[in-house]
């Protein structure tokens, strides 16, 4: 079996009495970093062989890691801070698990983006997690578009070397939304900077964040359009057939299928 395992993601003591039993009853830890990841096991006296599983030789290890669950060795896998697989690695091994029929599970715990959240004050009712945004302008830009007009609440993840130039970018693609950047989570440090995408500048950042965004308005204008006029109108603004369609249905709480005999030409009534 292998277990995907939620460590703290600041404080040491946030961790469940499930993920450490499962840590001392393994046979070996694949971690992001050796070194950061006996920190916490040297502090739960947990004694097992490390190997590294990071972005960087995770296609590579998956094939090591269905090696060992086939000689009957059980598995953990965590990350340096949080769940792994969500903006961490593991998604590839996850995928290649499934695909092979190898048994998994995982031990839930603290991710970064829920107490982050709660934190902003803004609209916990329903949200949207896209965590770090692509380094690549195109492949941004593109990210940014498919949620801009979203409802609900953005949850994006930032580096400190980051979170400024993201902010900005942020403000230039959304407008001048209410933000909230929450660095150093169940730290002593913890700090919620409040307000505006476009004033909102952080002093010498340290430390990961979590940037929360108040979702898109929605304008009665948009309303005021029929189904297929309202298609018709992301069309023009340069979405596809399809995303056109799941923004539509998105924003009028209706199915998607409802809505797709608006497209089959783009011209019927």
């Amino acid at each position: 079996m292998l277990y995907f395992i939620s460590t703290p993601i600041g404080n040491l003591k946030d961790i469940t009495l499930r993920a450490l039993e499962t840590l001392k009853s393994v046979d070996i830890i694949f971690c992001e970093d050796t070194r950061h990841s006996l920190k916490l096991l040297d502090f739960y006296d947990i004694k097992k062989p490390l190997k590294s599983y990071h972005k960087f030789n995770e296609k590579e290890r998956v094939a090591d890691i269905i090696s060992y669950l086939n000689e009957g060795k059980s598995v953990a896998v965590i990350s340096d801070a949080g769940t792994p697989v969500i903006s961490d690695p593991g998604n590839v091994l996850s995928t290649a698990l499934r695909e092979s029929g190898a048994q998994y599970s995982v031990v839930p715990g603290a991710t970064a983006f829920v107490p982050a959240l709660i934190l902003s004050g803004l609209d916990a009712s329903t949200f949207t997690f896209v965590g770090f945004l692509p380094e690549k302008n195109k492949d941004k830009d593109a990210l940014i578009k498919s949620v801009e007009t979203h409802p609900q609440t953005l949850i994006f993840y930032s580096a400190p070397h980051d979170v400024n130039k993201d902010i900005k970018y942020l403000s230039e693609k959304l407008g001048d939304r209410k933000v909230s950047a929450v660095k150093e989570i169940t730290k002593i440090h913890e700090t919620a900077y409040i307000g505006t995408l476009s004033t909102l500048e952080i002093e010498e950042p340290k430390g990961e964040f979590v940037i929360v965004v108040e979702g898109a308005k929605q304008t009665s204008k948009e309303f005021e359009l029929s189904e297929k006029e309202h298609v018709e109108l992301y069309i023009e603004k340069g979405y596809s057939k399809k995303d056109a369609i799941k923004q539509v249905a998105l924003e009028r709480g209706v199915s998607k299928n409802s809505l797709y005999k608006y497209t089959i030409n783009n011209e019927q009534d």
